[in-house]
C-alpha cells in the first residue's frame, strides 16, 4: 500500500550513490564529525576537554538515535539542538563540551558545503565517463558522412563524428566549470553567530591567534584547505547559486544532445538503444519512441528552471543571517543534483548504446547531394570548354525545375539526370559519378574530430582514468 506522495527523483531516476551523498545519515554523521572535529580544535588549544570525551564522541558518530532526536525536535522547535541534546544523551561524559561556542550554521553550513563537495565530485564523475563514450563514438563514425543542418534544413555535408564532437565541446566547457567550483571550494569554518567570532574571543580569552588558528584546524580536520575569510552567520549564497548554475550548464548541454538524438531518431539516421520487449506505445506497437532521450530533456528543463531557487536566495539574503533560505534550499539543491545525476547516467547509457543506420544516412545524403555538387559540376562543364555563366544560369533553371519534380511530384531528385541530358556541361555519366562522392564534400571534419579527440578530450581522460569504466549496475533507465 502507498497511500503518499513519494519523489519520482528517489523512486524512478537517481542513482543510489547521489541518494546516499544527501542521506541523512551522511548528513547527520558529518554534524557529529564537525562536533569532534571542533571538540579537537578547542582542546589543541588549550581548553579543557579530555581525551576520553573526544574518544566517546567518536564512538557515537555513526550510532544516531533518530526517534529520541525527532521527540527533542518536535519538543525544542530546533534541528540543531535537538542533535546536540540526542548526541549529548548518548555521551554523557562529553555533553557538555558538544557544539561549544558553536551557532547553527557551524554545522548546517559546513556540512552543507561538505555533501555539496561530494555532490560535485560525483557529478565529475559521471560527467568525464560521459565524455569518454562520447568520444568513442565521435572516434568510430569520425568519417561516416551525413546531412549538416542549419535550421533544420538540409545544409553542407558533416560527419557523424563531428557533430557528436559538438556535444562533447558543450561538456568541455561544463567540465571547466565544474573543475572551478571544486577547486575554489571554501567551508564556513568556525565564526559565530553574525561571523565575528566573539564567542571563541570569549572562549579563548581574546587570543585572536588561537580563534585563527581553530578556523583552519577545523578545516584541516575536515580536509579542506580554506575557510571563508569574512561570512555573517551563513556561508556567502553565492555559493549555492554557483553550485546550481554548473548544474543547469550541464543540463543544457544534454538537452542539446538529446534533442538532437530525437530528431535524428525520428528521421531513422540515429537511434537511442531500444531494448527487445520493451513498448514504445500503448497503442502504436510498432513505435520505438525515444524515451531515454525524452527524459533527459523533461529532466533538463526542472535542472534549469530550479537553478532560479538559490540565485533569488542569494539576492534577498538580509544582512548577516536570515532563515528564508533554509527550506528552499533544503529542496531545491538535493533535486538539482539528483536530477543531474540522473540524465548524465541515462545519457552515458545512450552514448555508449547509439545505434547508427549508414543506408538511411546516405538516402538522405543522395536526395540532397545533386543540388550540393552543382558548382563543382559548373567548374567540370568550364574544363570542357563551357561558359561560366551560361552553365550557371543552366543549372539555376534545372534545380528550379528538379526541385518542383522533388516538392510539387514528390519523385526523386532527378537534377544529374537533367544535367547529363542537357548536353551543354559536355559530361558523361561516370564523370559526375565522381563527383557523387559523399566523402569529397565533409571538408577537414575526420581530422577535426581525431585532432580535437587527441587534443582537447585525451589529456583530460588520461588524468582521471582512475575513474573511468563507471559501474552502472545501479542506473535507472
Amino acid at each position: 500500500m502507498k497511500e503518499y506522495y513519494e519523489n519520482p527523483l528517489i523512486e524512478r531516476y537517481s542513482s543510489k550513490e547521489i541518494l546516499k551523498i544527501f542521506s541523512a545519515d551522511n548528513k547527520f554523521q558529518t554534524w557529529r564529525k564537525l562536533w569532534v572535529a571542533l571538540a579537537e580544535a578547542e582542546k589543541e588549544l588549550d581548553l579543557h576537554i579530555t581525551d576520553e570525551q573526544i574518544n566517546e564522541l567518536k564512538s557515537k558518530i555513526f550510532d544516531i538515535d533518530y526517534e529520541l532526536a525527532a521527540r527533542k525536535e518536535k519538543e525544542l522547535r530546533h534541528d540543531v539542538m535537538a542533535h546536540v541534546h540526542t548526541y549529548g544523551a548518548q555521551c554523557p561524559k562529553a555533553k557538555g563540551i558538544i557544539h561549544l561556542g558553536a551557532t547553527s550554521a557551524y554545522v548546517g553550513d559546513n556540512t552543507d558545503v561538505i555533501v555539496y563537495t561530494q555532490g560535485l565530485l560525483h557529478i565529475q564523475k559521471l560527467l568525464i565517463n560521459l565524455i569518454n563514450h562520447l568520444s568513442n563514438f565521435a572516434l568510430q563514425h569520425k568519417d561516416l558522412p551525413t546531412l549538416g543542418f542549419t535550421h533544420f534544413q538540409p545544409a553542407q555535408l558533416t560527419t557523424v563524428g563531428k557533430r557528436a564532437c559538438l556535444w562533447i565541446q558543450d561538456l568541455l566547457m561544463d567540465l571547466t566549470d565544474l573543475n572551478h567550483v571544486i577547486d575554489h571550494i571554501k567551508l564556513l569554518g568556525v565564526k559565530g553567530t553574525t561571523g565575528t567570532q566573539a564567542s571563541f574571543m570569549e572562549l579563548f580569552d581574546g587570543d585572536q591567534e588561537k580563534v585563527k588558528r581553530i578556523d583552519q584546524l577545523v578545516a584541516e580536520k575536515m580536509g579542506f584547505k580554506k575557510t571563508f575569510a569574512v561570512t555573517g552567520q551563513t556561508y556567502p549564497r553565492k555559493f549555492d547559486a554557483h553550485v546550481l548554475n554548473v548544474l543547469s550548464g550541464i543540463a543544457q548541454s544534454l538537452s542539446k544532445f538529446a534533442t538532437d538524438i530525437r530528431l535524428l531518431q525520428s528521421l531513422k539516421e540515429v537511434e537511442e538503444p531500444f531494448e527487445k520487449t520493451q513498448i514504445g506505445s500503448s497503442a502504436m506497437a510498432y513505435k520505438r519512441n525515444p524515451m531515454r532521450t525524452e527524459r533527459i530533456c523533461s529532466l533538463a528543463r526542472h535542472i534549469i528552471i530550479n537553478s532560479l531557487n538559490p540565485a533569488i536566495t542569494a539576492a534577498t539574503q538580509w544582512f548577516e543571517r536570515t532563515l528564508d533560505d533554509s527550506a528552499n534550499k533544503r529542496i531545491s539543491i538535493p533535486e538539482g543534483f539528483l536530477a543531474a545525476d540522473a540524465i548524465i547516467m541515462i545519457a552515458i547509457n545512450v552514448s555508449e548504446n547509439l545505434v547508427v543506420y549508414p543506408k538511411v544516412i546516405l538516402q538522405h545524403i543522395n536526395a540532397e547531394l545533386p543540388f550540393m555538387v552543382t558548382e563543382n559540376i559548373i567548374m567540370e562543364g568550364v574544363k570542357r570548354g563551357g561558359d561560366r555563366q551560361e552553365l550557371h544560369e543552366k543549372i539555376r533553371v534545372l534545380s528550379m525545375e528538379a526541385g518542383n519534380t522533388v516538392k510539387v511530384e514528390g519523385k526523386p531528385n532527378d537534377l544529374i539526370e537533367r544535367i547529363l541530358k542537357d548536353g551543354t556541361f559536355n559530361l558523361a555519366a561516370k564523370d559526375v559519378d565522381a563527383l557523387l562522392d559523399p566523402s569529397l564534400y565533409v571538408g577537414r571534419a575526420p581530422q577535426q574530430v581525431t585532432d580535437f579527440i587527441n587534443e582537447e578530450v585525451n589529456p583530460i581522460l588520461k588524468d582521471n582514468e582512475n575513474i573511468l569504466n563507471l559501474n552502472k549496475t545501479d542506473l535507472k533507465v
